[in-house]
């Protein structure tokens, strides 16, 4: 039983069968279209391991300046925001086809056990940023006995 709860607001959108979506992604061969996860998607891994939450999630094309980490008792947020790169064209030349993105991603989750956010720790290294979240000291759950 997992004890993590992703926010997925695109869970409640409503998406195109998988036979319409092939025979669309065919018609229109010369576009990529993605209707799945898209490029400013956050991909998150959360694993468990002793008393410490670790976090993987990967966020290429962004700098370390421009990703922000939020803790707030069980509640994690991730918010990164990749700026516009300046257009480099040859002399004379012209852009035929640009696919990089632009723009903001968060992704917001909750562990089962507060966060102690003095201990926690951060890296950001080739695209991947890694937190190393411990529990917080007492707040496990307690059973209370009925009189």
């Amino acid at each position: 039983m997992s004890n993590i709860r992703l926010f997925e607001p695109r869970l409640f959108e409503p998406t195109l069968s998988d036979s319409f979506e092939s025979m669309f992604k065919r018609f229109m061969a010369p576009m990529r279209m993605d209707f799945g996860l898209g490029a400013t998607d956050m991909r998150v891994d959360v694993t468990e391991v002793d008393n410490v939450y670790k976090v993987r999630a990967d966020l290429p094309g962004i700098k370390k300046e421009d990703i922000n980490v939020r803790i707030d008792g069980n509640i994690i947020q991730i918010d990164a925001e990749a700026k516009q790169q300046k257009e480099t064209k040859e002399i004379g030349g012209k852009v035929l086809r640009s696919e990089r993105w632009q723009g903001a991603v968060s992704r917001t989750f909750s562990v089962a056990q507060d966060v102690d956010e003095s201990k926690s720790s951060a890296k950001f290294e080739d695209g991947v940023l890694t937190l190393e979240l411990p529990k917080k000291e007492g707040t496990a759950s307690k059973r209370l006995e009925i009189a």
